[in-house]
């Protein structure tokens, strides 16, 4: 996604198209650049928290994604015309659900970041 977002921006702000125009002509400008600012901030949290095991790093995706799926339902309904659009809208919230549950409930990612601890009054609850 860094990689993704730092080409999208790199057309968006120079008009340099790398491999593919990334770039939808239907966003305005504003739309496009938010859109690209919250890609390249997943990619660079992601692998940022990944690489220093950073334990947020989940509850942080989550966050982003949450952002990138509002964003991407405003885009849907109200700038896109393609035939597809409902269909891509529903595969890219199925994967941030699907890749949200992965990074929150897995035993590997668990182990990599590990356990989350969520206070309430005196207790400690551990997410194992």
């Amino acid at each position: 996604m860094a990689g993704w977002g730092i080409l999208g921006f790199l057309e968006y702000i120079f008009g340099i198209t790398v491999l593919i125009p990334l770039q939808n002509p239907t966003f305005p400008p504003g739309t496009q650049f938010v859109h690209w600012l919250l890609i390249t901030v997943s990619g660079f949290v992601f692998l940022i928290g990944f690489f220093t095991r950073w334990k947020y790093t989940p509850i942080s995706m989550l966050v982003i994604f949450s952002g990138l799926a509002t964003l991407c339902a405003i885009e849907t309904l109200d700038f896109m015309k393609n035939e597809s659009r409902y269909i891509d809208f529903s595969r890219e919230l199925a994967w941030y659900i699907v890749i949200s549950i992965y990074l929150l409930r897995s035993k590997r990612m668990k182990g990599h970041f590990g356990a989350i601890s969520i206070v309430k009054g005196d207790q400690i609850a551990h997410n194992k």
